[in-house]
């Protein structure tokens, strides 16, 4: 099951598998039930007698799979090229080693969700920075109770010279204008069904290819529910959250994103476009 969201005359307004749910039902209130609740919930609204109405709208009028009221927080060094690259940028190399090795994760703030973009929407890259990749990313949708209830596609996007200049610049290096994509829909799941997920990313520049790489969630040191319960261990999220869960795939040290670059991630089959500003 997929949950999308639009923009209609009435408003904002949710999807299940391509047909309206009932307007005012927001993602709020689907994620501050338990997973159980959440999944009877959407079964009993599809299978009503007289259905959901059909999405009619254009493919344009598709948002970003969160509201303001969510925020999306951001794993680092969870995956090994993840700490390889990190090590290669920065001038504290041994720091990330340490927490690759260490029980407890890094976590961080990435963005609200009223900044957050979606897919064909544009990220963009700093005015002061030399140095900057796109992070391709399960983000795991995650209920008040604490819950895996799904995923989607995340672009954190980074400026590698500002976090590999020092480490307590990261959140600059992660957090500005357009620096987060997800989407284009939740595929509703449960966090053992995300074990081996395929994550593929592709770099177009003026039609040619030139990057692209292939990673899989069975190739991250930490396990998904590990991850989730580090966020939720000390922070209560009544409206939900969004977590990205860390890169596996880093284009080389002579890499970096330009100007109208279009960016493709995919996890099967959720495909997350976005040109770069």
């Amino acid at each position: 099951m997929q949950l999308t969201r639009h923009q209609t005359a009435a408003g904002h307004c949710w999807a299940l598998d391509g047909h309206f749910l009932p307007q005012g039902l927001t993602l709020s209130s689907l994620l501050s039930l338990p997973q159980t609740a959440l999944m009877t919930l959407l079964n009993s609204l599809s299978s009503a007698p007289k259905g959901l109405p059909p999405i009619t709208q254009p493919p344009n009028h598709l948002l970003a799979p969160i509201e303001p009221n969510q925020e999306v927080w951001g794993c680092g060094v969870t995956y090994l090229r993840s700490r390889d690259a990190r090590k290669a940028e920065s001038t504290v190399a041994d720091v990330y080693q340490k927490v690759y090795d260490a029980e407890r994760p890094e976590i961080f703030f990435k963005q609200l969700g009223w900044r957050a973009v979606g897919s064909g929407e544009a990220v963009r890259i700093r005015q002061d920075s030399q140095w900057n990749v796109p992070e391709p990313e399960l983000t795991l949708v995650i209920n008040a109770h604490s819950e895996i209830v799904g995923y989607t596609v995340g672009n954190d996007m980074s400026s590698r010279d500002i976090e590999g200049e020092n480490p307590l610049y990261l959140p600059q290096a992660k957090t500005y204008n357009g620096s987060c994509a997800i989407g284009p829909a939740i595929q509703l799941a449960t966090a053992d069904q995300l074990t081996n997920l395929t994550i593929k990313l592709q770099i177009e520049r003026d039609g040619d290819l030139v990057f692209e790489g292939e990673t899989a969630t069975a190739n991250m040191k930490r396990n998904l529910p590990e991850l989730a319960a580090y966020l939720c261990r000390e922070l209560h999220f009544p409206h939900g959250v969004l977590l990205m869960t860390g890169t596996g795939i880093v284009p080389g040290d002579n890499f970096t994103l330009e100007a109208g670059d279009l960016i493709r991630i995919a996890i099967e089959g959720l495909v997350l476009d976005n040109r770069v500003a």
